[in-house]
């Protein structure tokens, strides 16, 4: 076996390696493992802290400066639900994003006890990573954040604090789409809401001073134009690449495809799971809170990396 920084071309012929469920989240709920992951990292836990922030300072803008002294009532209370329930789906498929194993390879397998199980034929080669010391499957890359060996990698996100791979690529996908939308909607609300206050002279726009409720507002403003911009860009940018089944590091590594690419609809299917459906754009499918919540009475829950 061989040592070095790339992976080698033999990796996708050995069916132990090639077979998606050997290094896929568990199959059952009996099998799921007794940690969380949680990734240890000063500046992923700012960014993570900023970016709930920020949601939350909108939020308040939105529903206490504009919505709550609206005179339309069903405008207000169309609006303010809207706004607080895609909130709460944009924060919850963040948390998804940042709780959920991207699809490490298991730490330190590189044994010789192991070797021995696969069954290798004479002259065939794979590929062990020097930095966790594991046998590194197909499209498999080393993060040095998260010090893990993630399956199909496509870049470590310090606004979710992980790595973007495999099994949560799905949840990244559902945060860029959300905060799209709820700082479209801000944006929306921030201009109507300016102009009802210069046609009503400020007097009774808002329960703030004038002074203030400006201040609030163009702070929204330009909090939601960079966040539309950003994460509209990545939004589109991981639907691009989802429908091309290349991730960012093998775009920018420009990588020929050795594995049998899944495009368009297909990788939409192996991203988002089964057919189109409700199901692809809720962040709480699959969430076993009682399981969970069971586990961390029994305290066994524990920080994964």
């Amino acid at each position: 076996m061989q040592s070095s920084g790339h992976r080698l071309r033999d990796v996708e012929h050995h069916p132990l390696l090639n077979n998606e469920e050997d290094f896929d989240g568990p199959s059952s709920e009996s099998e799921l493992p007794d940690q969380i992951w949680f990734i240890r990292d000063g500046c992923g836990l700012v960014c993570a802290f900023i970016t709930w922030f920020l949601v939350l300072y909108a939020d308040f803008v939105v529903t206490f400066v504009m919505l709550l002294p609206s005179k339309n009532f069903w405008f207000a209370l169309i609006n303010g639900v809207a706004f607080n329930f895609l909130a709460v789906l944009a924060l919850t498929s963040h948390l998804r994003t940042m709780l959920t194993d991207p699809g490490a390879v298991p730490k330190g397998n590189a044994t010789k006890e192991y070797m021995d199980s696969l069954q290798l034929k004479p002259g065939e080669v794979i590929y062990k990573c020097p930095k966790c010391c594991s046998i590194k499957p197909e499209r498999a890359h080393h993060c040095s954040i998260c010090k893990r060996c993630i399956r199909k990698m496509d870049h470590h996100c310090p606004w979710v604090n992980n790595c973007v791979g495999e099994s949560n690529q799905k949840f990244f996908v559902l945060f860029t789409m959300y905060i799209s939308i709820i700082s479209a909607h801000a944006l929306i609300l921030a201009g109507f809401q300016f102009f009802t206050c210069v046609k009503d002279q400020w007097t009774e726009c808002s329960d703030f001073s004038p002074p203030a409720a400006v201040i609030l507002l163009i702070f929204l403003c330009l909090e939601a134009l960079l966040f539309l911009t950003f994460t509209a860009v990545m939004f589109g940018t991981q639907i691009h690449s989802i429908c091309n089944d290349e991730t960012e590091i093998e775009r920018l590594k420009n990588e020929k495809p050795t594995w049998e690419r899944r495009v368009r609809w297909e990788g939409m299917r192996m991203v988002f799971g089964g057919q189109p459906s409700l199901l692809w754009i809720n962040p709480f499918a699959g969430l076993r809170l009682r399981r969970l919540l069971s586990r961390t009475r029994k305290g066994g829950a524990e920080f994964s990396v």
